[in-house]
């Protein structure tokens, strides 16, 4: 393996034998077993050609590359959720997708975390035999519809969407808002409080319905690629078999709730890998004053700290998986994760943007992307408020919700 910078021969002893990825110079990535390591050094490679080069006129023109799609499932990135893999390994092929790209890697991360999981684990026999076979290959695109215009922090107890039986079957009415592929989706995961319990209830609905509508989101910030949408269901009439028969309350979705948490954490950890490798690839490659600012400083010192940021991520997310391996991960645990690395993820991202200079400000460089998609990774999926109160909550038996 290539040793983790070129440097000159007075310190290249130093990181002779360091592992891979380049960045993990703690060497997270050395746990994995034989097998496993040799698919996460191919995913790079793949990874860093053919994705990473490609992704940055579509992040411009707010446009998904659906040709990728194919690519990825190669990788096996339609099936990480049930390939019988680490979750190590499996924490670490999300941080690999998101070093080249945020957006693609909250498609993957969504699609495996909370649709192929969920599908796999609470849906019916048929329900499965119709879906699992094409999502893995991504030749079917599910979207988790559970947030709301007015319901996002508090959607627990506010979800507003209705469902209604009837004899000739579910009635589905309501909104959904910032749903990850809804203008894509073959098919919706939508959440909606059963009129007759009271209960939320999770239901297969698929977007060629009558009443079903999506709206693409537009001018965000960032993860411009990923497609979110506001979807309405009026009056959608589904099958009483489209049900699913292990979501039949809010607490059958947490652990996948929880599962996409600690997966953001791994976004954040990710995201500093591909901020170090733009950062450093500038540092050493721009001359100012004669040299290359690589030599300056305060660009060292950015530098080590974008890499000291990277460093307590995978190893925080190192110690999470274990916990998930067990079955001991809890929602404190990943609030914990995803509150921290995507804070650090903000750091790391201001700071690689300041070693570019004027340059940090084009998307040509990346460096403005990937701060721009720093932004997200630390309001999605519970904000870094949200977060912290979930802890603060478990390490003060008191809690700051209302």
């Amino acid at each position: 393996m290539p040793p983790i910078i070129k440097s000159d021969d007075a310190t290249q002893s130093l990181l002779e034998g360091i592992p891979f990825p380049h960045t993990d110079i703690l060497g997270v990535a050395d746990q994995l077993e034989p097998e496993e390591s040799k698919r996460l050094h191919a995913l790079h490679e793949f990874l860093q050609t053919k994705i990473r080069p490609e992704v940055g006129e579509y992040w411009d023109r707010e446009e998904f590359p659906f040709h990728l799609l194919p690519e990825l499932a190669k990788y096996g990135l339609g099936e990480i959720a049930v390939s019988g893999t680490s979750r190590l390994y499996r924490g670490l092929a999300y941080a690999e997708v998101t070093r080249a790209d945020v957006s693609l890697s909250a498609l993957v991360g969504i699609h495996n975390e909370l649709i192929v999981a969920l599908i796999d684990a609470l849906a019916s026999d048929a329900q499965r035999e119709k879906w699992l076979d094409g999502l893995r290959s991504f030749e079917k695109i599910g979207c988790f519809a559970l947030t709301e215009p007015e319901h996002g922090s508090d959607i627990a107890g506010g979800l507003a969407t209705t469902a209604e039986k009837t004899a000739d079957g579910w009635v589905i009415n309501g909104t959904k808002r910032w749903i990850g592929g809804g203008t894509f989706a073959d098919f919706a995961i939508c959440f909606a409080r059963d009129t007759a319990d009271n209960e939320v209830k999770g239901f297969i609905v698929e977007m060629g319905r009558e009443g079903v509508s999506a709206e693409k989101i537009s001018r965000k910030m960032g993860l411009r690629i990923m497609q979110n949408a506001d979807i309405t269901f009026d009056s959608v009439l589904i099958p009483h078999e489209n049900i699913i028969p292990g979501a039949q309350s809010f607490a059958n979705t947490n652990d996948y709730l929880c599962s996409s948490r600690a997966w953001v954490a791994w976004q954040g950890a990710g995201l500093q890998l591909g901020i170090f490798d733009m950062a450093r690839e500038y540092a050493v490659s721009r001359e100012q004053f004669g040299r290359p600012i690589a030599k300056f400083q305060l660009v060292q010192e950015a530098l080590t700290r974008i890499l000291g940021n990277a460093t307590v991520s995978l190893s925080m997310m190192a110690q999470v998986a274990h916990l998930q391996e067990a079955g001991k991960l809890e929602m404190p645990h990943a609030a914990l994760a995803k509150a921290t690395t995507t804070r650090l993820a903000r750091e790391s991202a201001a700071a690689g943007r300041n070693i570019g200079g004027g340059n940090g400000i084009l998307t040509d460089y990346d460096l403005s992307k990937m701060m721009s998609d720093a932004e997200i990774i630390y309001t999605y999926e519970g904000t870094y408020e949200i977060n912290s109160l979930i802890v603060g909550r478990a390490i003060t038996g008191v809690s700051a919700f209302v």
